[in-house]
């Protein structure tokens, strides 16, 4: 079981990228997700999460008002729409997975996880 990230890349300051998670072999459909980031030198941060039925959703303060997540379980895919980028957005970006519950930022109430994709914001 597999989680696939994509949408990364390099963008200027005010800038907006749309990150992507997508399961490989199995359906994303009955499971909550939750985006993290992990910048260089720091420790794993949480970003947001979104239930299974996306009626729950929660968003660290730094990011709120800025980045929205979002699921569409018919393509099995949840996204995370990032606005108004700052540099301290840069980090490699991963998605992580766990069947059912509600919306958790906390990076172990997850089992599966992404190998990541890299967000840079620089001009």
């Amino acid at each position: 079981l597999h989680l696939v990230e994509s949408g990364g890349g390099l963008v200027q300051p005010g800038g907006s990228l749309r990150v992507s998670c997508a399961a490989s072999g199995f359906t994303l459909d009955y499971y909550r997700v939750g985006w993290f980031r992990q910048a260089p030198g720091k420790e794993r941060e949480e970003v947001s999460c979104i239930s299974t039925d996306g009626g729950s959703i929660n968003y660290a303060e730094s990011v709120k008002g800025r980045f929205t997540i979002s699921r569409d379980n018919a393509k099995g895919t949840v996204y995370l729409q990032m606005n108004s980028l700052k540099p301290e957005d840069t980090a490699v970006y991963y998605c992580a997975a766990q069947p059912w519950g509600s919306c958790s930022m906390n990076t172990y109430e997850y089992k599966y996880w992404g190998q990541g994709t890299q967000v840079t914001v620089s001009s």
